[in-house]
């Protein structure tokens, strides 16, 4: 029970208690300002949170402009809780995708957990149907530290208890593994879902005399700060925080999901959102502000867990599992008796006003009166200074460095077993990709794959982000992660439609890492335009630094791709024998943040490949056409490693080998990792017919022995079995965890 008194205002401003809460001094005197008085306890609290890094996007508001958010196919852009595109015939697809950072570096299993079961909530209050789940991961150096190691198993079974649970499959995603990231993983998770226009819905309280109902789990005292703690580097302290971390039930979202799914078709629902960061205090400003109205709320009525809880933590804690609504007023018992079929709490607590503020009452006193939009809307924008960094211009000064090899065969096995290329079945054989059974292409190649039940349409999904090319370059890099998100979908036969982005970065607060941010953003928004993949949502993630060190820049770009019918889908996996074998895109010298250089030297440096978007979308475009005219058998981006490593994994279970001959330096053919490139293969009696499409380079062809052969100059260069080559990929990671 909380018996600790709380400081009077005039104690908040003389002790600066504002600042433990994450506040400035600039920014309280704001607030004072905005209320004409110096804020009580609760106050304090709610604006701390809705000004955080976390909530406000204060720090990243002038950048994140730059994004282009439009579209003829978008019908919802930035704003509500997910992005919604349209897919024809009167459906749409819904998608986002969050961080769980700072939690999962704390308390893996369920940071990872509740960062699943908050993106499934902000795709179904929209009215979706939440159908995949996907997630982009990062850890340090599996054999850095059993901590490491730990922090990775945690996570994974983190996300597949909760996935698996509630019955949405996790189809996709990717892990990459760099010492950067020892201190500070990386969880970001994704959801996809399907949606009738008819039933799009939005998280606004209109109509003054409304009711505002709490739905779903009871409040209680666990991530009371949770998106303050987001907003904050990682330190040695920073265990103290352990109960800023929620904790989930997936039964309960499970019926959360039907219940709401089955509200949405009723015509006394008004709005609709999930309580996530910031929780009660988010959703009631967030709803008020975006529809112009006010909130007045009673919080002896809001259901708790605990004993004696306070105004402030009711309103701050971030307990899953919960909803807030909007339903038109005398419509209340209908409500109730929906969610009570489902064994859910429902309660009036509040109701909707017309003086633009959000009132709270607590055991018959006002506690807090402020208005809605300076919490939802008013927060400071910071224009932060940003500066090159000087490793920067080091790097662009050096020239294009070919690292040595002397043995192709050895190399390419130890390029298979690093654990960035390494296969990453440990992870997703953990998961339930089948489940709902519309699952066509499961976790392992460019991109997974789900079928539009009624319907000869497909999507297809990725989530991408090479952060070493970033580090080095990122402008460069931001091109690339989209560029090469846009390959996965086309590869798999899709055409993009449009990104999700999850920007992980160090302390914006350091001029260097904010530099990174702004070139980052300008580099991905230039290819967002260029491949017509506009940004509908996302999130920021800042302050990932452990100890003063910050990670590489990350932003995750989640993509869908709407695959127009069934018999487009392609694999990566070669299909017979005696089938040519293609490459698209130009092989340079380019070997900048690649895991060769990263395998030679222990470190990256240099410059990251260069990337022409022009070429980009002509190679992506020829690909995607070629697939629909049915000339394609199998389809690869070559990413990390290059074109060796594609070869061998389009060899991966299939009893097939293959026949290849390079030309120029032979460490370049086999292992740059030069951007806009496809590895493909074509039946022969298609070979006319696609090179009058394609501009493709030949340079082989699949055999019925199971060996790769690559040859240059005439000579043998490179001999393999294909089952030492895939054991090598297939028990990396295993063997680095035992």
């Amino acid at each position: 029970m909380s018996l600790k008194l709380e400081p009077s205002p005039e104690q908040i401003k003389l002790e600066k208690v504002y600042r433990e809460m994450g506040l400035t001094d600039e920014e309280f005197a704001s607030v004072e300002k905005i209320l004409g008085r110096t804020p009580n306890y609760t106050e304090t609290g709610l604006f701390s949170v809705m000004w955080s890094e976390h909530c406000s996007y204060k720090n990243s508001k002038p950048v994140l402009r730059k994004f282009p958010t439009k579209g003829e196919r978008v019908l919802q852009g930035p704003g509500e809780g997910a992005g919604i595109v349209d897919i024809g015939d009167e459906q749409a697809v819904v998608f986002k995708i969050e961080s769980h950072n700072h939690p999962s570096a704390i308390e893996p299993y369920q940071g990872a957990a509740t960062g699943v079961g908050g993106i499934i909530r902000d795709v179904f209050s929209m009215g979706a149907r939440p159908i995949a789940l996907l997630n982009s991961l990062r850890f340090g150096e599996l054999d850095a530290s059993a901590r490491v190691r730990y922090l990775f198993k945690e996570v994974v079974a983190g996300i597949a208890g909760y996935g698996n649970c509630i019955g949405i499959p996790t189809v996709g995603g990717e892990v990459q593994f760099d010492p950067c990231y020892e201190g500070n993983p990386l969880v970001n998770a994704m959801c996809v879902g399907l949606i009738d226009h008819k039933d799009i819905k939005k998280g606004q309280a209109h109509g003054v005399g409304n009711t505002v109902m709490y739905v779903g789990a009871k409040t209680g005292r666990d991530g009371i700060h949770g998106a303050t703690f987001a907003s904050e580097e990682l330190s040695e302290s920073s265990d103290e925080k352990r109960p800023a971390v929620q904790v989930g039930d997936p039964f309960m979202e499970k019926l959360l999901i039907e219940a709401c799914l089955e509200l949405i078709h009723s015509d006394a629902l008004v709005g609709i959102q999930d309580m996530g960061a910031a929780g009660l205090t988010s959703s009631s400003a967030e709803m008020a502000s975006k529809a112009g109205s006010g909130i007045e709320m009673n919080l002896d009525l809001v259901p708790q867990r605990e004993t004696g809880m306070t105004a402030y933590e009711m309103m701050l804690s971030e307990s899953q599992e919960r909803m807030l609504i909007v339903v038109k007023k005398g419509r209340e018992q209908e409500i109730v008796e929906l969610f009570s079929k489902y064994d859910l709490e429902c309660v009036a607590i509040g109701t909707v006003t017309d003086d633009k503020m959000l009132r709270l009452v607590h055991k018959g006193e006002v506690v807090a009166d402020v208005p809605a939009d300076s919490l939802a809307e008013d927060a400071p924008v910071y224009y932060k200074p940003s500066r090159e960094p000087e490793y920067f211009r080091e790097f662009q000064a050096m020239e294009n460095d070919i690292p040595e090899v002397d043995d192709y065969n050895e190399t390419l096995i130890n390029l298979l077993k690093q654990s960035t290329i390494a296969s990453k079945e440990w992870v997703y054989d953990q998961y339930d990709y089948m489940v709902r059974t519309n699952t066509v292409v499961a976790p392992g190649s460019d991109a997974a794959i789900v079928r539009i039940r009624g319907t000869e349409k497909a999507l297809a999904m990725t989530t991408d982000c090479n952060s070493r090319y970033i580090y080095l370059d990122p402008e460069t890099g931001g091109k690339i992660a989209v560029a090469e998100a846009a390959r996965n979908i086309v590869a798999s036969g899709g055409e993009p439609l449009a990104i999700t982005d999850c920007l992980n970065f160090g302390n914006p607060e350091k001029p260097e890492i904010f530099w990174q941010f702004e070139k980052a953003v300008d580099g991905m928004s230039e290819a967002c335009l260029k491949l017509n993949a506009p940004v509908i949502g996302g999130n920021v993630s800042l302050y990932n630094e452990t100890n003063g060190t910050a990670i590489y820049p990350t932003p995750v770009v989640g993509m869908v791709g709407l695959v127009e019918n069934l018999n487009h889908i392609t694999t990566q996996s070669f299909k017979e024998a005696g089938d040519l074998i293609y490459v698209i895109g130009e092989t340079k010298d380019e070997f900048g943040g690649s895991e060769l250089q990263k395998l030679t030297y222990g470190r990256i440096f240099g410059k990251a490949p260069e990337l022409d978007l022009d070429i980009e979308e002509k190679n992506q475009k020829q690909v995607l056409a070629a697939i629909r005219a049915g000339l394609v058998a199998s389809a690869h981006d070559i990413a990390e490693g290059g074109l060796a490593v594609a070869v061998a994994e389009s060899l991966f279970g299939t009893k097939l080998g293959a026949q290849i001959e390079v030309s120029g330096n032979i460490t370049s053919a086999l292992f740059s990792e030069s951007q806009s490139r496809f590895l493909v293969s074509v039946k022969k009696e298609h070979q006319e017919k696609f090179e009058s499409l394609v501009d493709a380079v030949l340079i082989g062809e699949t055999t019925n022995t199971p060996n790769l052969e690559i040859y240059a100059n005439d000579k043998l260069v490179l001999e393999q079995e294909v089952v030492d080559l895939e054991g090598a990929w297939r028990g990396a990671i295993p063997c680095l965890l035992k």
